[in-house]
Formats: C-alpha cells, structure tokens, sequence
C-alpha cells in the first residue's frame, strides 16, 4: 500500500497538446439556446414598445453575433482573408 502510494506521489508528464476539439461544440450547443431565447425577449420587447428602428438595429447586430457563434471556423477564416487582403502571408 505504501509503495502504491509512492506511485502515486510521482510527477507525470503533462500532455503534449491539450484537445479542445469538443470545446467549442460544447460551447456552441450550451449557449445556443441561451442566446436564441435572449434575442427572442429583447426582440418581442422592442416590438411591444414599437420601436421599430432600435428593433431592427438589434436583430441586425444578433444576426451578425449569430454568424460570429455558430459558422464553424468564421474568425480563423475572417482573418486569414484579412491578412491576405492587406499583403501579409499566414505563415
């Protein structure tokens, strides 16, 4: 039992690369709902309030977040575009 414990108390290695290859669908599935049923409130509040111009700049600005969370790799691509648009290579 002692010498199990030893074992024990011995430093591993830490990996080489940490996988976050689920973290982001994880991610994407937990606030899915959360942020569809957000923009849902504050568009039927906007609308009961006949706002209509704020109403419309707020479903504009969801679309463009919902792009940003729910297109896989859009930032990555984003700037990659960016980058070679302005002459600077990826390398």
């Amino acid at each position: 039992m002692l010498l199990h414990a030893i074992d024990l108390a011995q430093p591993t290695t830490p990996p080489a690369t940490v996988n976050t290859q689920g973290l982001a669908n994880f991610l994407r599935s937990f606030f899915a709902p959360l942020f569809l049923v957000i923009v849902s409130v504050v568009a039927l509040f906007f609308l009961f309030t006949r706002e209509i111009t704020r109403f419309m700049q707020f479903i504009l600005l969801a679309i463009a977040i919902g792009v940003i969370f729910y297109v896989p790799n859009i930032i990555e691509v984003t700037a990659r575009a960016i980058a070679g648009a302005l002459g600077i290579s990826g390398g």
